[in-house]
């Protein structure tokens, strides 16, 4: 017996979801097949604050837009079937499906594959030693399932995704003792390496393992500089006491059910992928992409691609006119361009970017070492200085996003109409430290500061989203951008909030010239 729907998404994340929700508001009767025995894809494991804007989801929790997404499908009548495994996909769009140890058939009008991507891997002596993970288990153990993946942990990659998977490790209480990466430069945003860097976790670019030490688990790793042949140089080696190797290396499509169906395919930089229009028509009429299977991309773009595949769709089922159709994606389309403008656009991939839009020269240092240098910051429109409390923004490149714009309720902070411009202070409005510009950051690069309170010292609020959470009246170390420490701290008030969204504020009281270098804060050991 084969059950017919209008739709059949292949694929539970945020694409297929998007693009199932889009095409149910069109009248459409679709059915979401995924392996798992939970929807949402990526989304859950996702606990920091998106980058964008308003429409972008920004400053808002990856794990929060999946429930969004769960609810709205359920609105509009959205079939999920949940641990079936799609095993087989046909020209003729009809689709089997293992549910249990039964293989059951489907066939729809039209099928959108939006089956994501699966993480690489790299090999080196003692790579199949357990305790070596990739950053997605990792950050599954720790955010589904509540599972600290190991004491001490040492990081290979440097993109968003290994940078992202870092600071979530030091929340759920492990030690990151280093940041490897064969590249020469920082690959991910500057704000998510500086987040790290803070916190004490030094950056060992043009580096790599050498090998995973053990018997039956991982309790050590040696890394090695790499020349410009890739080769390790002799005597560069450094040794880490750990028990588990993190891998962040990137992600490859799971395109393998598109190539079955007969889709044309191209072997690119980014993987095998299906060549397909931006709307995700493919080469085989009624068979659709949307999301990483397609070009790996972040979460957000997957929503929207999932959304444009979803208007293209009821266009094709007859269900919405051509001119419904493309005001819709023209819609979807500007909104898609602002993710993918600014110094890491598609064109940038791989570019050394030396200048910021503005002309103003990109910090050398973060892209080498992880954190901005205390001579480099002032050269940066929202590091400014005035009597009295003040936003001070380490925001250094240029990146699609603009909550704190929104969120200043006195006009303080100006990004203007282009996303990706740096945020400029305006010294000339009064800031009334309310902190919802440091807590809605996804970057965690926004402080308050008051650089003169009187005998010498002065102020320092910064995000903080650590367990436990300092006391007022605690003494600690106030760490610099690269992670040493710069002073002693005293905490002078401690704020939560529900409009802070799990962004702690910390304001430290520590000397007048260390405002400007104190950038987070460290409980003393015991003696």
């Amino acid at each position: 017996m084969v059950t017919r729907y209008d739709l059949i998404v292949i694929g539970a994340g945020p694409a297929g979801l998007s693009a199932a929700i889009e095409a149910a508001k069109h009248g459409i009767k679709p059915i979401v097949f995924d392996e798992n025995a939970k929807p949402g894809g990526q989304l859950f494991k996702q606990i920091h604050k998106f980058f964008g804007s308003k429409e972008h989801k920004a400053k808002i929790r990856g794990f929060k837009i999946g429930e969004e997404l769960l609810a709205e499908a359920e609105k509009y009548g959205v079939e999920v079937g949940l641990n079936a495994t799609v095993i087989g996909l046909y020209q003729e769009k009809e689709v089997t499906v293992k549910i249990g140890e039964e293989v059951k058939h489907y066939r729809g009008d039209s099928v959108l594959v939006a089956t994501g991507a699966s993480e690489n891997m790299v090999t080196f002596k003692g790579w199949t030693l357990p305790g070596v993970i990739g950053a997605g288990a990792a950050q599954t153990m720790m955010n589904l399932h509540h599972i600290q993946p190991g004491k001490r942990v040492l990081m290979l990659g440097s993109g968003n995704v290994g940078l992202v998977v870092s600071f979530q490790l030091m929340q759920a209480g492990c030690e990151v003792v280093a940041l490897v990466d064969a590249a020469p430069r920082v690959g991910g945003y500057g704000v998510h390496a500086a987040k790290v860097a803070r916190c004490g976790v030094p950056f060992y670019l043009s580096h790599t393992i050498i090998e995973a030490e053990g018997t039956d688990c991982v309790t050590g790793v040696t890394i090695g500089e790499v020349g410009p042949d890739w080769k390790i140089k002799p005597g560069t080696e450094k040794h880490f006491d750990v028990d588990t190797i993190c891998l962040a290396v990137g992600l490859s499509p799971m395109s393998q059910l598109l190539k079955q169906a007969g889709c044309e395919m191209a072997d690119t930089k980014g993987g095998y992928v299906p060549v397909c229009e931006e709307d995700g028509s493919t080469s085989v009429e009624g068979i659709f992409a949307a999301g990483d299977v397609s070009g790996i991309e972040e979460a957000s773009s997957a929503m929207i691609e999932g959304r444009m595949s979803g208007a293209t769709i009821a266009n094709f089922l007859g269900y919405i006119s051509d001119e419904e159709k493309e005001a819709r994606i023209k819609e979807l389309d500007a909104a898609l361009m602002n993710l993918r403008k600014g110094m890491f656009a598609p064109e940038n991939r791989g570019k050394l970017v030396t200048k910021t839009e503005e002309g103003i020269d990109v910090s050398m240092n973060l892209l080498e070492k992880g954190f901005v240098a205390d001579s480099e910051i002032e050269r940066y429109p929202g590091v400014t200085h005035k009597v009295g409390v003040h936003p001070v923004m380490e925001c250094t490149q240029n990146i699609p996003c603009n909550p704190c714009q929104d969120a200043c309720p006195k006009g303080c902070i100006k990004i203007g109409e282009n996303i990706t411009s740096l945020p400029v202070v305006d010294t000339a409005v009064e800031c009334i430290g309310c902190g919802m510009c440091v807590a809605s950051c996804s970057g965690q690069a926004i402080f308050l500061v008051e650089e003169d309170i009187g005998e010498g010292f002065g102020t320092v609020t910064m995000p903080y989203e650590f367990s436990p959470l300092p006391k007022e009246g605690d003494i600690g170390i106030a760490l610099g951008r690269d992670g040493k420490e710069v002073c002693e701290a005293k905490v002078v008030k401690v704020r939560s909030a529900k409009a802070f969204d799990h962004t702690n504020l910390l304001t430290v009281k520590v000397p007048s010239d260390m405002v400007m270098k104190a950038r987070f804060f460290k409980e003393k050991k015991d003696a």
